[in-house]
């Protein structure tokens, strides 16, 4: 009696675990969805360091695109 009382109280713990994270993943998904990521903006003072380096190293030539390598 006193096993089946244990078994019953783990797999009902498990259930109860288990839906809270099923729930917890709904919600973060639903944030997502709601608020998407943004792609990072250039920063001013970074555009402006590499196009001087770039005219430092090649006169005459200008910066287009600058692309972060992976």
């Amino acid at each position: 009696m006193e096993g089946s009382n244990l078994t019953v109280a783990c797999i009902t713990a498990f259930t109860v675990v288990f839906a809270v994270l099923a729930v917890l993943a709904l919600v973060i998904r639903l944030v997502t969805l709601v608020f998407p990521v943004r792609a990072p903006r250039a920063d001013a003072a970074v555009v402006a360091a590499i196009a001087a380096v770039v005219a430092t190293q090649q006169p005459g030539a200008r910066v287009v695109d600058i692309v972060e390598a992976p």
